[in-house]
C-alpha cells in the first residue's frame, strides 16, 4: 500500500460526496450545470468538473481533462484543486507534470499553516519536484505538519532520521516518530516500528512488540508485514511457533510480491510446508483464502 493516495483521497474525495448521491438520471444534467459554472470561472465548479472526469461520473473518465480543470481551480487558489491535481499526477504518471505550479499553490497554503500542504511541500523538496532538491528544507516542512499531528508527516520525519536525510541520523528519534505515526494507524510506520523492535534499532530488541506491529500493518494488507509475520511464526519469535500461521502469511506475501521478493516468499512458504502435514497445509491455504476475502482486505 502506497502513502500518497491515502492522503489525497482523504481530502480530495470530500467533494465527491454530493456527486455520489446523484441518481444516474441526473448525472448528465449535473455535468452540464457544473460545466457552465466552470467555464464562467467558478473555482469550485472547475474542481467539481475535474472530479467528474477523474471519477468518470456523467462523462467518460479522462485524466487529461481532469488535470485541465484542476489546474484552472488551482490557479485561483482552490485548495482541493491543488490537491486533486497532485493526486492525478500520482495516479497517472503519463500526464505531463507542472510541479512548479503545484509548489506555488502548496507554498501559499503551507505558509498559512495547512498541514496537508506542508506535507506536500516537504515531499516536493524531498524529491526535487519543481524546486531544488533539499532534504533539510523538506524536513522543515514535515516538522511543521507534525505539529498538527499529521501521521504521514510523522512518518516522513521518521524516515529522515532513519536515513540521515536532512537531519543527523538517529535511530532512537526515528523510532519515536514511527511510534507517533503508527499509533495513528500509519501502515508504513507500523511496519518500520516492527523492524525497529525486531532488530533493536533505537529501541530494545523485543520480538513480541515487533510481531504486534507487524500484525497491525499486515491487517491493513501490507505485503512486507505479512512476510515478516510469517517469519515470526516460523521462528517462534514473539509468538508461539505455528507453521499453519507461518504458511498462511508467507502464502499471502508470495501472492502479492513480485520479482525477487516473491521468490524469497515462495521459498519461505515451501520451506515451511516441508515441515507440515497435508492437513495442516490445507488449513493454512483455507485461512489464506479467508484472509483475502475478508472485508478489511
Amino acid at each position: 500500500m502506497t502513502l500518497f493516495p491515502r492522503v489525497f483521497l482523504g481530502v480530495v474525495l470530500l467533494a465527491a460526496t454530493v456527486l455520489a448521491q446523484c441518481s444516474p438520471q441526473s448525472e448528465s444534467e449535473k455535468v452540464s450545470d457544473v460545466r457552465k459554472a466552470a467555464e464562467q470561472g467558478d473555482a469550485s465548479a472547475q474542481f467539481n468538473l475535474g472530479k467528474m472526469y477523474s471519477d468518470g461520473r456523467g462523462v467518460p473518465r479522462d485524466y487529461t481533462e481532469a488535470v485541465k480543470w484542476f489546474q484552472k481551480a488551482a490557479k485561483q487558489g482552490h485548495a482541493e484543486g491543488q490537491i486533486g491535481l497532485k493526486y492525478i499526477y500520482i495516479k497517472d504518471q503519463s500526464i505531463p507534470q507542472d510541479y512548479a505550479e503545484l509548489v506555488k499553490g502548496f507554498r501559499k497554503r503551507a505558509e498559512q499553516g495547512h498541514a496537508v500542504e506542508q506535507l506536500f511541500l516537504g515531499l516536493m523538496y524531498s524529491r526535487g519536484d519543481g524546486v531544488t532538491q533539499d532534504d533539510a528544507e523538506a524536513v522543515k516542512w514535515f516538522r511543521k505538519a507534525t505539529e498538527q499531528e499529521n501521521a504521514n508527516a510523522q512518518y516522513r520525519l521518521a524516515l529522515g532520521y532513519s536515513l540521515g536525510d536532512g537531519v543527523t541520523q538517529d535511530d532512537a528519534e526515528a523510532a519515536e516518530w514511527y511510534r507517533k505515526a503508527a499509533e495513528q494507524g500509519n501502515a508504513n510506520s507500523q511496519f518500520f516500528l516492527g523492524d525497529a523492535y525486531s532488530f533493536g534499532y533505537g529501541v530494545p530488541q523485543d520480538y513480541a512488540e515487533a510481531a504486534e506491529w507487524y500484525r497491525k500493518t499486515a491487517e491493513q494488507g501490507e505485503t512486507k508485514a505479512q512476510n515478516s509475520l510469517g517469519i515470526s511464526y516460523w521462528r517462534g519469535q514473539g509468538v508461539a511457533q505455528d507453521y499453519i500461521q507461518a504458511h498462511m502469511f508467507a502464502n499471502l506475501a508470495a501472492a502479492n510480491f513480485t520479482g525477487e521478493k516473491r521468490e524469497l516468499s515462495v521459498k519461505l512458504r515451501d520451506g515451511i510446508a516441508a515441515k507440515m502435514t497435508p492437513e495442516q497445509i490445507a488449513e493454512a491455504q483455507r485461512l489464506a483464502r479467508e484472509w483475502k476475502s475478508s472485508p478489511a482486505q
